[in-house]
């Protein structure tokens, strides 16, 4: 049997947005970052350390369902617990990019091991804290996910009062080449690339990153 001309059409199921985890989404480039994704259409969750009011005005501004999240990168149960916040909100997690860079100048007759420490655990162990947790939830996912880090330019000028920075941020190439070979050995759902940012301006490095969520 037909149905009647006059019946009303069944209404279709909306269609999900990508969700992408920006994490240091109030800095320079995280915020480049999160207009260019916005722009393409995903949801985003606006990370940050301490500036919750603009990753909340971010947040806003991205549309959707959006939202602002904040966690020391140093805490690892809330690192784990924030990308879980974001899983639980979307009920899908198809991206994150990793921003966040701790930068505090320190000549060198002041460094300490603690200072090196410090830079460590923010740029790298962080980072791959967010990458490790963020993976496991998307290789459980159909379409799988891609982990974007963004880093300086490994012949980046270097200043005096650099050191403990430059010598965090030069592993992070190295951590995602890790990350990348670890998860390829577990089949191709989760991409991890690297974006050396060196003196790109905000917009260009986030236009690349874009191009490294192709498939999202």
């Amino acid at each position: 049997m037909s149905p009647s001309p006059l019946a009303p059409l069944a209404a279709s199921a909306p269609v999900a947005r990508p969700a992408v985890l920006v994490i240091g989404g109030t800095g320079r480039i995280g915020r480049a970052v999160v207009a260019a994704v916005a722009a393409r259409g995903c949801d985003v969750a606006v990370h940050c350390h301490a500036a919750l009011p603009a990753a909340r005005e971010l947040a806003v501004a991205s549309g959707g369902r959006s939202l602002a999240v904040t966690a020391d990168l140093r805490e690892e149960g809330a690192v784990r617990a924030l990308v879980h916040r974001v899983v639980d909100h979307f009920a899908r997690l198809d991206a994150v990019v990793l921003c966040a860079r701790r930068h505090v100048p320190t000549p060198l007759d002041e460094a300490t091991a603690a200072d090196l420490r410090m830079h460590h655990d923010v740029n790298v162990v962080g980072g791959f804290v967010v990458a490790q947790e963020a993976g496991a939830v998307m290789m459980h996912q159909a379409g799988g996910g891609a982990i974007v880090f963004v880093a300086g330019a490994g012949d980046e000028p270097a200043r005096p009062g650099d050191m403990p920075s430059i010598a965090s941020v030069s592993a992070i190439p190295g951590l995602a080449r890790g990350l990348h070979a670890e998860f390829a050995a577990r089949g191709p759902l989760v991409r991890v690339s690297c974006v050396e940012a060196g003196d790109a301006d905000p917009a260009t490095i986030a236009a690349t990153v874009v191009a490294r969520l192709d498939g999202v």
